[in-house]
This record gives C-alpha cells, structure tokens and sequence, in this order.
C-alpha cells in the first residue's frame, strides 16, 4: 500500500509540472494567434489539472495545508500572482499614456512645437504614404508621434511592386517616395533612403501647406547690394531653400526695371543693401505697404568711415512708421566669452509676438547687429523682438575706422535688435464706415440731433445687427419726423429689449472679445518687420540656434498667415561624424589595437613583478 501511494505521489507530481506548461503554451498562443478555442482550451486545462493537484495533495498526505512549505509556496504564488498584476496595469497605462523622456541635444525624438500645431489643425484627414517595402523604426516613430497629435492624420506604408496599380495613382518613380494625401490633394515630400529618412521638417511644412491652400510669392530686392540668393558666404542661399520647403514662390526684384511691386508679392524683403535706394524706389515700398503687403527691412549697421549712408534713403519711410536706425554697432562680452567674438550680439530676451511666442529663453544671435529706436505713431502698433542684455554697450564708428566708446556719454543696453511693426488699412476704415452710412436712408433728413444719436448706434452690437430702427416705415413715412418729438424720443430705440437687454452679448465677456479678435485678422493691414542685422540669416549662420526661426517666422507674419503656426521649427539630428584623414585613421587604429593592450599588458606585468 505504501509502496502504491508513493506511485501515486510520483505520477501526481507530473501533474503539477504539466499544469504551468499547458498555462504557458496556451497564453502564448492567445497573444500570437489571437484567443480562439485553443489558447482557451490550453490555459483552461492547466488551470484544471492544478487544481486537481492541490486537491490530491490534500487527500493523499496528511496536514498537507497545515505545513510550512505549503504556507509559504501559497503566499509566494500569491506574491507572484500579485505583481504579475501589478506589471500589467503598469504596462496597460504606460501604453495609454504614452510619457517619454527625449534627452538628445535637439529633441529630434520630440515632434517641434510647429509640429504639433501642424497636426492639431488639421481640419480633414490627411493620409501619409511610404512607398518602401519595408518600414523604418525611426521613420514609423516619426509618424506614430504625428498620429497621436491628431486624429486626422495616418499613414500607410506600401511596397509598389505589391500594389503596381496604387504606384502608379501617385506617379512613383523609384522607391521611398513619400506623400501626403487630403481628399483629391496629392503633395510630394520627398525620397527616402538607407542615408535619408523621413524628415520632419518637410512633412510638417507639407501639412502646413494643406492647412494653408495657396502660394505666396516673397521677393527679394536687388540692385543695391543686397544679400544674394545664392552659396558662398553671407549668401541667402539657405533662406531660398527653407523658404521653399514651406511653400512660398522665391523671386527676385529690381525696382529699376519694374518701378512697382507685382501684385502677387506676399512679402517683399530687403536684405542689407549696401547703397541708398532712390526715392522712387522707396515710394514703390510705401505703395507696397499701403494696398496690405509686408516689407521685412534687415539693415546692416555702417562699417566704413565718415559714409553719410545711414539709413539708405529708408528714413522717409521708417519715420512714418516711428522708426530710427541708430548709427552705432553693439557690442557684446557675452559674444567674446562664447568665443565668437565682440561684435556678435547673443539675443536670449524676446518681446511678445507671434514671431518669437515660444522662444523661451533660447538663444539667437546677431553678428555686426545696429540698435534701433522708435517713436509713439498713433496708428502704429509696434512691439519689440529682439532685446540684448543690459551688458552690451553701443560703440560709434569713429573717422580712422575703430570702434570708439565713452562710459560717461554713451548708452548702454539693453537694446533693441528687431520691431515688428502693424497699421491698419485707411481704406478698408472708410469701407466699414461707408455702408453705415448708406444703409440709414434718414442721415440727410434728420436733424443734427439723430447725429448725436449715432455713436450710440456704434457702441451697441445688438442696435447694429436690429434692422429695426433704419429700416421701420414710421420713421421714413411719417411727415412729422421733423417737428415731431418723435425723432426726440429716438432713445427708446436705447431701452429697447432687443439692444439693451440681450444677455447672451452683455453677459458673455468671452463672446465679445472673440468677436474683437475676429475683427481684428479679418482687417487688412499693412506689416513692417526692421532688424538691425542681415547677417544672422546668412549661409551657415541660419540653422544655428533660433536665427532660421526669427527669419522664417517673420516672413510668415508678414505674409499674413496663421499666427498659430508661428513657433519652433523641427531640428534635425546633427551629424556627428569624424572626418579624419588616412594619417588619422591608421594613428587611431594603432593606438586602439597595439598602443593600448600593450600599455595594459605592461602595467600588469610590472604589478606582478612588484608583488612576486
């Protein structure tokens, strides 16, 4: 009899053994394949055959569940159990709320602000298509960072062998061509490679430009000396090519050959003219600004001796405006310290404006940069953007060519660098009033006293938008509006219900300043952007740092766009390779390869030695 239970005790121990097994199996197999009837069927068996393992353990041995190994195997599958719990709701959450930590230099694992802006606004989807055969991880990261934004976004990789048909839809000439797709919309981005992947920067310019249907023209003034659009050093170059990217329709202009703006001209900019404009030349500007164009001035500081060319015959202009170029350079220890020199101004304080919103405290900077002054204009509305630290000093160009400063005298910063500057549209005041006018058919007839009336008529929304008092029969029929106190007794068109006690419009504060808002960018305006520098949007000097989103945030300003879309661009990942020549390399493979084991090897050896 012993001897059969101990039989028994042997095959029940097969049991528990073959319970964790069939619980194993069966739960990788729901995860894989999905849960049907096997993986069930497979965790339900082991499940059962556990049990009846307990339960043969308590009928076979005695005060089975009273001992200590059986207390203590119990609280441990319990502890087991618990944490195996514990782990998958953290997983659960950690998946449905996704919170990463982005610890490289440029964030290029966390989508731009721009981005993210580009994303949210999207009105209607838009479809990304990888025409790759297979998928990147970092380009899939990329796009899933994007579809957790919006709602509206996707993306859909296809292989175009597989799918010839849907390839030749997009007109696909090789491999990793991207697109972006909205509706019966179709934009290319770009191709990918083994050595290029999906960059952010152009996908979200490609949003951008489906959030904004439409390109703008911006010109580039020539004939003076201007920055040229071209490579080579203080070129513009890179400025063509960001401009571009978003959208816009790069062109040059020569107010000699063409004496007027095209009336495509979105922006018009002015960059560093080395020779003063000619007064029809200017006029063209002031033409320019006042139809609703935006001019972005980016004046160098003079470097020559006794050149009475200060201003480049722009002081006409700029005064109507409040502005005034100061003839100084500004110089900067923090430029020095940073070790790229005195004349470079480094810029971490910015005013607010759409331009620099979310700069922070992010750092631009301005080589051989000029401080500009304004005045109060009572039409122009005028916000500083560039603003240098109270250390930097403003040195005059004396008659041998130095820079010369007197701490008695001269001013000390901070200084301004940058004015964005804005004036409504004389014409389109004149238009809003004129239907006004037209639309009370008793303005001619009444006395001076319905005159009076009228601010009151202006300053309530509700007596606007109530047709009642212009358009009632009494008031243009009746004989008597003259002598008639009727016309004096206008003011209960004042205690009327409608105008007075609306509470949807006098109690709904927020109500009111949307609808101010909403007059606001629907007005025309003219816009001017002055910066006292044109060299920190040259080649090289653009994507370092803030200098390309202080350029391309003005241009999209001027050009009257969406002010939300106005914010840090993406960056992309720096490179960080080492070119090193031959010399370099083999000196770099001997010391990796003999120089140091040897090294190692020896200063064991003497070790030994010493302690033999």
């Amino acid at each position: 009899m012993t001897k059969k239970l101990k039989i028994f005790n042997w095959n029940a121990n097969y049991l528990f053994l073959l319970s964790p097994i069939l619980i194993v199996m069966g739960l990788t197999a729901g995860s894989i394949a999905g849960w049907t009837g096997v993986p069930v069927g497979l965790v339900t068996a082991g499940a059962m055959l556990g049990l009846v393992w307990l339960g043969l353990q308590g009928a076979t041995q005695r005060g089975f569940w009273g001992r200590r190994s059986t207390q203590e195997g119990t609280n441990a599958i319990i502890a087991t159990l618990a944490m195996l719990v514990i782990l998958g709701l953290i997983n659960f959450l950690a998946t449905r709320y996704a919170a990463r930590i982005d610890l490289t230099e440029n964030q290029i694992f966390t989508l731009a602000p721009q981005s993210q802006l580009a994303a949210q606004q999207l009105e209607q989807p838009v479809r990304a298509v990888i025409f790759a055969q297979s998928p990147d991880p970092i380009d899939r990261q990329l796009l899933e960072n994007y579809r957790r934004e919006s709602e509206q976004f996707s993306y859909e990789y296809i292989d175009p062998q597989a799918q010839p048909g849907v390839a030749q839809q997009f007109g696909v000439q090789t491999f990793g061509e991207v697109y972006l797709e909205s509706g019966n919309t179709r934009r290319f981005i770009q191709t990918i490679n083994a050595q290029e992947r999906i960059s952010e920067r152009r996908l979200t310019n490609g949003l951008a430009q489906i959030n904004n249907i439409g390109e703008q023209s911006v010109y580039f003034l020539q004939g003076h000396g201007e920055r040229q659009l071209a490579e080579g050093q203080g070129g513009y170059a890179q400025v063509q090519a960001s401009l571009s990217e978003e959208g816009y329709n790069i062109l040059p202009l020569n107010l000699i050959e063409n004496p007027s703006v095209p009336e495509d001209a979105g922006v018009l900019v002015v960059a560093g003219p080395q020779q003063p404009l000619l007064e029809a030349e200017v006029n063209a500007l002031r033409s320019f600004l006042q139809r609703g164009g935006g001019l972005f001035l980016l004046i160098d500081p003079q470097t020559e001796p006794n050149n009475p060319q200060i201003d480049f015959g722009l002081n006409p202009l700029l005064q109507e405006w409040g502005v005034r170029l100061n003839d100084r350079i500004v110089i900067d220890p923090a430029g020095q310290a940073s070790g790229l020199g005195l004349g470079v101004t480094i810029v971490n304080q910015y005013g607010d404006h759409p331009i620099t919103r979310g700069f922070g405290n992010g750092i631009s900077f301005y080589p051989l940069a000029r401080p500009l002054e304004t005045a109060d204009i009572p039409d122009v509305e005028a916000v500083q953007l560039l603003v240098t630290s109270d250390r930097t000093e403003a040195h005059r160009l004396g008659e041998s060519g130095e820079l010369e400063f007197d701490p008695e005298t001269d001013p000390r910063g901070p200084f301004n660098l940058g004015l964005a500057l804005s004036r409504n549209l004389p014409e389109a005041a004149a238009e809003e009033e004129t239907p006004e006018a037209e639309e009370s058919p008793v303005a001619e007839g009444e006395t001076p006293e319905a005159e009076g009336e009228t601010p009151v008529a202006e300053e309530s929304p509700a007596t606007e938008e109530t047709p009642v008092a212009e358009e009632s029969p009494v008031t243009e029929e009746s004989p008597v509006t003259e002598e008639s106190p009727v016309t004096e007794e206008t003011p209960a068109t004042e205690e009327s219900p409608v105008a007075e006690e609306s509470p949807e419009e006098e109690e709904s504060p927020e109500a009111e300043e949307d609808a101010e808002n909403e007059a606001l960018e629907s007005t025309p305006q003219a816009r001017l952007v002055v910066i006292g520098n044109a060299g920190f949007a040259g080649n090289g000097l653009l994507e370092q740092q803030l200098n390309g989103d202080v350029f391309l945030n003005s241009v999209s300003w001027l050009s009257q766009q969406d002010d939300e879309l106005l914010s840090i661009r993406p960056r992309e990942m720096t490179n960080r390779r080492i070119l090193m020549t031959p010399v370099q390399q083999l000196s770099a493979a001997l010391l990796a390869i003999a120089i140091l084991p040897l090294a190692g090897v020896l200063a064991a050896a003497f070790v030994w030695w010493r302690r033999r």
